[in-house]
């Protein structure tokens, strides 16, 4: 059904591409400037919607071997994931239920089980406390007890989500609304990792919005890839999940027998999963994907984007060289040209010169992705599981 689907959005796309036409919102939208600068919405926004929905922790390339494991702190809360010797990935809070400090210090590698560093309390992959130091001396409790406390985590399609709440009961299947079975296609599950990096930017609504903005290709990005790029923009979503591309980026397939398409023209575009992750295609040293994780900072005026260079095979030598290139030219594209415009709007924004934004009707991407923010700060817990259930973008 999701390769049939794509299809339709290759002949919807191809279509549109023919007609010089695109579908547009009905009107144009406005959002209060305030809600980019305001610290107390801000909190509010992390409470909402970061602390409460699945977000993606890693892609499976990062965690790829029975052992390995991930220790970082998104948003100042500490995670582990681990994968264990049954292959399954496992989330826990990074806090030692002896007195609390972390587990793993933040990095990546490989163990069978974590010592905490402060008194010497051990753990196994599944996070089962399997050694007290001076057992005798401490005393007597029952260690079954302690084991760290588990995240709600699910690994689908070579990317891993997980809840920063261990008391939710929001399914992370229903909130994906079926769109990781549109994510499959790219088969991440067996990709390798090439790099990654993280980086600062602005207001983390400031730079998903350019996730999801085609407008601003041509002039922001003149002196890099904008002159090869369109203005102009499809959407489709599932839920609160988005996909964007040009009409013309399906133009190639006219003509060709549709049993014919190669599914990675099919995959072309953006793949935005709410409410942080921006999925990207690219060539460079072979078939690749840039996926972005944004998060927000400690204030309202900073984000922080970890970008991973993802590629289908481990590359030759020569290969390697070519991906680095274009690695680097998305970090200055990214960094330099979307974030440094980023922050200087937040800035202005500031200033008071202007009370609303403008979302045209040629974006629509981003009408839908603020509809869906403004919805889930004004959910309760029990509307939350609602809107997933029965999803209308």
């Amino acid at each position: 059904m999701s390769k049939s689907m794509l299809i339709e959005i290759a002949k919807t796309n191809i279509a549109h591409a023919n007609a010089g036409t695109i579908v547009q919102a009905p009107d144009v939208m406005k959002i209060p400037a305030s809600n980019y600068i305001d610290q107390e919405r801000y909190e509010r926004e992390k409470r909402q919607i970061f602390h409460r929905l699945p977000l993606v922790l890693a892609p499976t390339a990062e965690l790829p071997n029975p052992g390995d494991y991930k220790a970082f702190e998104p948003m100042g809360f500490p995670v582990l994931l681990t994968r264990g010797r049954d292959g399954q990935v496992r989330g826990f809070i990074n806090s030692c239920t002896h007195r609390g400090t972390n587990v793993v210090v933040e990095g990546c590698g490989n163990r069978s089980r974590f010592i905490c560093p402060y008194h010497g309390w051990t753990f196994d992959q599944k996070g089962t406390l399997i050694g007290v130091s001076s057992k005798d001396d401490f005393g007597d409790i029952d260690q079954s007890e302690y084991g760290l406390t588990e995240l709600p985590v699910l690994e689908r399609a070579g990317i891993i989500w997980g809840i920063l709440d261990p008391t939710s009961e929001l399914s992370i299947s229903d909130f994906l609304c079926g769109y990781d079975e549109m994510l499959a296609h790219f088969g991440m599950e067996t990709w390798h990792l090439f790099a990654k990096r993280t980086i600062r930017g602005p207001n983390w609504k400031i730079a998903y919005d350019g996730y999801m903005d085609l407008y601003h290709l041509p002039v922001l990005h003149r002196e890099t890839f904008g002159p090869d790029s369109s203005n102009q923009a499809m959407y489709w979503a599932w839920g609160p999940h988005q996909r964007v591309l040009s009409p013309s980026r399906h133009e190639q397939l006219a003509g060709v027998a549709e049993e014919d398409w190669p599914t990675e023209t099919l995959m072309t575009g953006v793949w935005t999963i709410f409410p942080h992750i921006s999925i990207a295609s690219f060539w460079g040293g072979g078939r690749s994907i840039m996926l972005s994780q944004l998060f927000p900072g400690e204030s309202v005026d900073e984000s922080y984007t970890t970008q991973y260079y993802i590629m289908e095979k481990p590359p030759t030598p020569e290969q390697a060289l070519e991906a680095e290139k274009q690695f680097e030219l998305l970090k200055y594209v990214v960094e330099v040209e979307d974030y440094q415009t980023g922050l200087r709007q937040g800035r202005a924004l500031k200033a008071g010169g202007v009370k609303n934004v403008l979302f045209g009707r040629n974006e629509g991407g981003g009408q839908r992705f603020h509809g869906w923010v403004e919805r889930l700060l004004n959910a309760d817990d029990q509307q939350l599981h609602g809107l997933f259930a029965d999803p209308k973008g």
